[in-house]
């Protein structure tokens, strides 16, 4: 993490809920450089640095909605979490799914918080504020000397 803040991968192809994600994360929940993908085959293009993503951040957050075109958030979860590589980066998942099996099927691969949307932004910005205080403070500090 430096200056501008913690890098976040932001996967979703709805135009207003890539701005409703943009205002909920605006403020003083996290300071963040965000990057946003229209779906799956894209994150994991952005994830894997392929193509134009060559030079991409590895991001310290993934905010990721299961229901897209081309490749879902299910099967791009399923490849983070078994991934070596990538299963470390936190996951948010943002979705307007309520099911209990969706519910089941992210936390079954380690998602680390399960939005529904809309989101209610006091709701993820006490979320984001969280994972700020617990994984970016105490997991991805850096080795001392490096």
């Amino acid at each position: 993490m430096d200056s501008t803040g913690v890098d976040i991968l932001l996967v979703e192809d709805s135009p207003s809920d890539q701005l409703l994600a943009k205002r909920a994360l605006a403020g003083d929940a996290v300071q963040c450089q965000l990057h946003i993908v229209p779906d799956g085959v894209e994150a994991m293009a952005f994830l894997r640095r392929e193509g134009k993503y060559g030079s991409a951040p590895r991001p310290q957050l993934i905010l990721l909605d299961l229901n897209m075109p081309r490749k879902s958030g299910r099967e791009v979860l399923g490849e983070i979490k078994s991934s070596e590589e990538l299963k470390r980066i936190p996951v948010v998942v943002l979705t307007t799914s309520q099911s209990p099996h969706d519910l089941d099927f992210a936390y079954g691969l380690h998602a680390n918080c399960y939005v529904v949307k809309p989101i209610d932004f006091d709701d993820f910005r006490h979320t984001m504020r969280s994972i700020k205080e617990f994984w970016f403070k105490t997991v991805c500090l850096p080795a001392a000397g490096s």
